[in-house]
């Protein structure tokens, strides 16, 4: 008999119950059975989030391939927060973004060493809380 306080998996999806517990950030992401879709759609609203807060253009941050050094930041940090605040693992936020999981792990330890930088952190705090507050208010988290 399965252990009832494990967490439970369907055909290879995660369902996770909290993003990161022991980040102060984490947010409890919706309680549904999260489909690859849902995945998809959580990276296309925290694109579409930094695009706007950082005004650089959608199509830049979707694009496949090397982008400049500003475009590629931005893109970073959306995938750090993605990773960090709302839970999602490395390969699905990779194909959320059109990139590979690798991509995603260097984007998150690059973001991580930079938010020793004071203003930096600063950036990044506010487009997290920005990010989590805009999908909550959507109802896509809980």
């Amino acid at each position: 008999m399965p252990n009832s306080a494990a967490p439970q998996y369907q055909a290879g999806l995660q369902t996770p119950a909290v993003a990161k517990p022991d980040h102060p950030k984490a947010v409890t992401v919706a309680a549904a059975p999260m489909t690859a879709e849902r995945r998809i759609e959580l990276c296309e609203c925290m694109i579409d989030i930094a695009s706007a807060m950082f005004n650089i253009s959608g199509r830049d941050l979707r694009k496949p391939g090397r982008s400049s050094l500003a475009v590629s930041r931005v893109r970073q940090i959306a995938m750090y927060a993605t990773h960090v605040s709302l839970g999602l693992n490395m390969t699905d936020v990779g194909t959320g973004f059109g990139r590979d999981r690798t991509t995603v792990m260097h984007a998150c330890h690059v973001i991580e060493d930079m938010r020793d930088d004071a203003e930096f952190d600063a950036i990044v705090s506010s487009f997290e809380r920005v990010a989590v507050a805009a999908l909550r208010y959507r109802g896509a988290i809980c």
